[in-house]
């Protein structure tokens, strides 16, 4: 599997996903299901959860596959 870099945006909060950093230790989706759910399409629903609440559950990410970036206005 190639390495593949997705963004998911809302709010002027961005998820940055890396699948080869990914180490699939599931803390994301057990964590926050409503945001991160391995068994959909896209598997990141931004509209899940409020900003802060997905800001909190990426921070936990151990590999770093997960990032945000907060565009300010």
């Amino acid at each position: 599997m190639r390495d593949v870099t997705k963004h998911y945006t809302k709010d002027g909060l961005t998820v940055v996903w890396k699948s080869g950093l990914c180490q699939h230790s599931a803390i994301c989706w057990k964590g926050l299901i409503e945001v991160f759910d391995p068994h959909k399409s896209p598997w990141i629903n931004m509209e899940g959860a409020s900003r802060e609440r997905i800001i909190e559950q990426v921070k936990k990410c151990p590999s770093g596959a997960l990032s945000y970036i907060i565009k300010e206005e």
